[in-house]
């Protein structure tokens, strides 16, 4: 059996994780901000030219960062040696997304392995679109995490509900799932070196924002679910970000809540002077 048929089997054979709702992390606020730095990861996605990729680090080394802010940009792979060759400190690479396991004989994957020989520190794993135009459900996206984290790569894990999911009540269901396959295949070790990005899926690119209610509530909620699931320590210390329309307007006031703990930018993340502007979020209320 290949690796590949290997793979379809274990994910056709894994029971759907389900919790019952005494079961569940209940959604009360926790007050707790993650203690790790302040963290601004920018998703360029499917976007780039060399000449707009060229002006656009231009305009990041151009700009001023506190020192307490972590700064993660993700470019295109095409676009990968380019910006790292080119992007001063303090801002960081990451990939967009990596393979399940060891490199072979899988046609347009990179391996963690690739990435890690590169140099490239960060790998952003489990995002929206990923799961829905790839089809990756929640089990490969534990599995790719983690396989990354083995090979001493840095983990943006990311999970998000739709509207769908959202209005018919099963959000927490979902993020439940979500949750415990990722929780699954991590060490308590490997916490140290992942985030959880949390993006409704309804909010991405749509330029519909989560009100801060919204948002604090489902951090809150996963900060509660990591300290019953997988240790108080781990929860105490976990970095838990906002991503779904992020924008320099509407950063200071998601940045005051008090388990948001950075974000993963989308759109706003291709124009420096507003990436600048997010990666001083903190400091607007300061």
């Amino acid at each position: 059996m290949t690796f590949g048929q290997a793979l379809v089997h274990q994910r056709v054979q894994l029971p759907t994780v389900r919790r019952s709702s005494c079961q569940r992390a209940s959604r009360c606020a926790v007050v707790m901000r993650g203690s790790g730095r302040f963290f601004i990861g920018g998703n360029w996605k499917c976007n780039g030219t060399l000449q707009s990729v060229t002006q656009l680090v231009d305009e990041l080394n151009a700009g001023s960062v506190p020192d307490s802010v972590e700064i993660v940009v993700a470019p295109t792979f095409v676009h990968l040696d380019r910006v790292q060759r080119s992007l001063k400190s303090p801002f960081q690479i990451a990939a967009q997304d990596c393979w399940v396991s060891k490199g072979g004989a899988y046609t347009g994957e990179v391996s963690a392995e690739m990435l890690h020989d590169m140099g490239i520190p960060w790998v952003i794993l489990g995002h929206s679109e990923r799961r829905s135009l790839c089809r990756e459900d929640d089990e490969l996206v534990g599995m790719k995490c983690e396989y990354a984290l083995s090979q001493g790569l840095k983990v943006i894990a990311c999970i998000g509900e739709t509207l769908e999911q959202r209005e018919s009540g099963h959000m927490w269901d979902v993020l439940d799932a979500q949750l415990a396959a990722i929780a699954r295949h991590t060490s308590l070790a490997n916490w140290a070196n992942m985030v959880i990005a949390y993006e409704p899926v309804w909010a991405i690119g749509t330029g519909v924002v989560a009100t801060p209610e919204q948002a604090q509530e489902v951090h809150a909620y996963v900060r509660k679910w990591i300290a019953e699931h997988v240790s108080a320590d781990v929860a105490d210390k976990l970095r838990i970000l906002y991503g779904g329309s992020v924008n320099d307007a509407n950063c200071a006031t998601l940045a005051n809540l008090e388990d948001v703990d950075g974000f993963l930018v989308g759109g706003a993340s291709l124009k420096g002077p507003s990436f600048i502007n997010i990666c001083n979020a903190q400091n607007k209320h300061s």
